[in-house]
């Protein structure tokens, strides 16, 4: 038994906004898109979104639990990290576009990776990374 690829899952509040944010800032492509469900893909890269909009926990009894999964305050809580190839050029095509994070800027890491990260319309975390170790020839 081996696994063999992971796909991260962003809870979102608003699809549409998170959609154009995805396809035109990050150049993600719609896969797959139903109401409250999306899949994006770039190159070997696959995301899901889902709509975390319930808003039913705001007017609940307090002994009544919490179970729905896509209650609103949800949408924002999650992260991921996306192994790429040629990280400045991506870097150089996302500054421009004032979305990188203020504490995730493009910087060499003692753990060999060179790394940035970028907040959605939410406030999901995406770190795009590439490893500093060379092969030998």
């Amino acid at each position: 038994m081996r696994m063999l690829s992971t796909i991260p899952a962003f809870p979102v509040a608003d699809m549409d906004k998170s959609m154009a944010f995805y396809c035109d800032k990050l150049g993600f492509t719609p896969g797959y898109r139903e109401a409250g469900f999306a899949i994006i893909c770039r190159d070997h890269a696959e995301l899901h979104l889902w709509l975390a909009s319930d808003e039913s926990w705001r007017t609940r009894k307090h002994w009544q639990p919490i179970v729905s999964g896509a209650e609103s305050f949800i949408a924002g809580t999650a992260s991921c990290r996306i192994g790429i190839e040629g990280i400045d050029e991506l870097h150089s095509t996302l500054q421009p576009l004032g979305i990188i994070h203020p504490n995730g800027p493009l910087a060499d890491k003692w753990y060999g990776l060179r790394e940035f990260a970028v907040l959605d319309p939410d406030n999901n975390l995406i770190t795009f990374f590439e490893s500093t170790h060379r092969e030998k020839a």
